[in-house]
């Protein structure tokens, strides 16, 4: 069964704010929004404000959903569903002394549209999502998840 998790596109000032993927001992420069697994009884919305919470320290304001994505691993049993909502700071900052409570989390970054281009990010979209004029909602379908 697909695992369901909630993700924050949060620009501020032209730039995407991006955490790790996964924790440091996996060596992966993997990047992508903050954001997790849904825990039943909240709503998506209320998920992604407690996961944004603890791996950044911001609280946000959770607007609409931009963005669903499907990654799966081919060769494995791994199949996620991210449904990614634009996402407004309306407290805390950014800094390198927040602890995730998890210690899942510990890089988070600021990036510009031309800084973006040279990270190793996953969604494909999430870029153009981020940084494009449409506000359509994109979904991509069954992209590989490549560790």
């Amino acid at each position: 069964m697909p695992r369901l998790a909630v993700r924050a596109v949060i620009v501020e000032n032209g730039k995407l704010l991006l955490v790790n993927a996964w924790a440091a001992s996996k060596k992966s420069q993997l990047l992508c929004a903050p954001g997790g697994g849904v825990e039943p009884h909240a709503s998506l919305p209320e998920n992604l404000r407690r996961e944004v919470m603890e791996e950044t320290g911001l609280d946000i304001e959770v607007g609409p959903v931009c963005l669903v994505n499907e990654f799966h691993d081919p060769a494995g049993d791994f199949h996620q569903v991210d449904v990614y909502f634009r996402a407004t700071v309306i407290a805390g900052e950014v800094t390198d002394t927040w602890k995730d409570p998890e210690n899942i989390v510990s890089r988070r970054i600021w990036a510009s549209e031309t800084e973006f281009a040279s990270l190793y990010v996953k969604p494909d979209s999430l870029g153009a999502v981020a940084f494009g004029t449409t506000d359509a909602i994109t979904y991509d379908p069954l992209e590989p998840l490549v560790r």
